[in-house]
């Protein structure tokens, strides 16, 4: 049931607004107010889906005036740090969809609503990479404003600190194009603050000269989790940054949306991706290989290639998450971690991944974004399916129980984008970032009109 009583009068802004707008009153309600999450139930007071960047500017100027915060979602994929959304307009930018390659400057425009399997392809045509998602249909705007970790990120760092350009709609309704030269703090802002200081309508960000590159998974049986992520965390200790990998334990369930031959079946896998090419990559996976896996996926592709090799979801489904900075792994917290949610432990995760980081991602480069750099070796992610929720109790005891396994190694910090609960905002960015944000907030939203999945406020 909605627990929305009384309706917004939209009838000031139907009669000039292009999209469609949406309230509890409609019969589609439920799907305009759905997110890609379909386990996260967000109740806004109204639902706005704009055509163009003149529609957000009208249902910005009218939230505001009617004192609605505002929400923007472009895919959905991280709103259940969002909340209920209670008192605000939702405004979902997922018919914005213009796509612009420029093989001359190596750089890409998108709107608002565009997601990475829509860029990847095109760029391709021009010998042109992006630092992409590792699934098609992730956003590419929410993506890049909470910092964006590719495949590529140990060699190149982090997405937001390619971008080049971003236009939004201001608190005051006003269409801006904001840059390091027209605004260099709300740009360095936006870039890794999120959606805390405005609508974003479209984005610019650089490409990069990249063809192909050797990838892949080994797969390995699951009772040799502990072998397997222990011969991959030494590996890591050595490889260059042109190496960025994901050691996980996955329980594939018996669904339609999986190969058959994956179906019903689990693994310890190890991802990778290189920037080099098969004869250099011999060398280097070598010592995994020697390992005997199952199977082995790796072979010479194109960098579209790189959205299916994490495996994800082909399209909405309702979850759960949980996720962990690592200042570093080594051998007994990860033989604790086996221990509380690998063969063995019942576990219902559908999957629990370690991600390499380091490289450029450790490194604030110059000009770089208010988040610049991850503080960690590794970060992980864990994930499991609510298809029913009577399972919500056996996925809480299972992050409970990984979390307590790597509490040695636990930074306390936090990756937005990974983070699918509301967390303390220090634990993002630290405490110097986050008061510089929270003045370049103040002086462009002094009145708190815009609501982030992972907001700066205090309090």
């Amino acid at each position: 049931m909605n627990p929305i009583t009384e309706t917004t009068d939209l009838s000031p802004l139907r009669a000039e607004f292009a999209g469609s707008l949406h309230t509890a009153a409609d019969p589609d309600w439920d799907e305009a107010r759905s997110a890609w999450n379909l386990a996260v139930d967000q109740h806004p007071a109204v639902v706005a889906i704009p055509e163009d960047a003149a529609d957000v500017a009208r249902a910005v100027r009218f939230a505001r005036d009617r004192g609605l915060r505002v929400a923007a979602q472009g895919t959905g994929h991280n709103a259940a740090a969002h909340g209920d959304l209670d008192g605000a307009m939702l405004i979902k930018t997922e018919r914005m969809r213009e796509v612009r390659i420029e093989p001359a400057t190596r750089t890409a425009r998108v709107g608002a609503g565009v997601t990475w399997g829509e860029v990847v392809g095109p760029a391709a045509e021009h010998g042109l990479a992006a630092l992409a998602g590792s699934s098609h249909d992730v956003g590419v705007v929410g993506y890049t404003l909470g910092g964006g970790v590719s495949w590529l990120a140990r060699k190149h760092g982090l997405a937001a600190d390619r971008v080049t350009a971003i236009e939004l709609v201001s608190a005051h309704g006003d269409l801006r194009e904001v840059t390091a030269l027209t605004d260099p703090d709300l740009f360095w802002a936006l870039r890794g603050g999120g959606g805390n200081f405005g609508v974003v309508t479209a984005i610019e960000f650089s490409l990069l000269p990249i063809t192909e590159l050797y990838a892949g998974a080994l797969f390995f049986p699951y009772e040799r989790a502990g072998e397997v992520l222990e011969a991959w965390r030494r590996w890591t200790a050595s490889v260059p940054d042109e190496v960025t990998s994901v050691g996980r334990l996955v329980q594939i369930p018996p669904i339609p949306d999986v190969p058959e031959f994956l179906r019903g079946r689990s693994f310890a896998v190890i991802e990778a991706a290189y920037l080099g090419n098969e004869e250099q990559a011999g060398d280097l996976l070598a010592p995994l290989r020697e390992l005997g896996p199952k199977m082995d996926t790796f072979a010479t592709i194109a960098p579209p290639e790189l959205l299916a090799l994490h495996m994800d979801p082909p399209g909405p489904v309702p979850g759960m998450g949980d996720h962990q900075m690592l200042a570093d792994l080594d051998a007994e917290s990860l033989d604790r971690l086996v221990a509380a949610v690998g063969p063995g432990a019942d576990s219902p995760l559908l999957s629990f991944e370690f991600r390499h980081l380091g490289g450029a991602l450790g490194r604030r480069g110059e000009g770089s974004g208010a988040l610049g750099a991850l503080d960690g070796r590794f970060m992980t992610f864990a994930v499991g399916m609510l298809m029913d929720p009577a399972i919500v109790p056996a996925l809480e005891a299972a992050f409970t129980a990984s979390r307590n396994a790597l509490d040695i190694v636990d930074t306390g910090g936090a990756y937005g984008n990974f983070a699918e609960s509301p967390v303390d905002p220090e634990a993002i960015y630290g405490d110097r970032t986050l008061r510089r944000l929270r003045e370049v907030r103040a002086n462009v939203d002094p009145d708190g009109l815009f609501l982030a999945n992972h907001s700066i406020d205090e309090g």
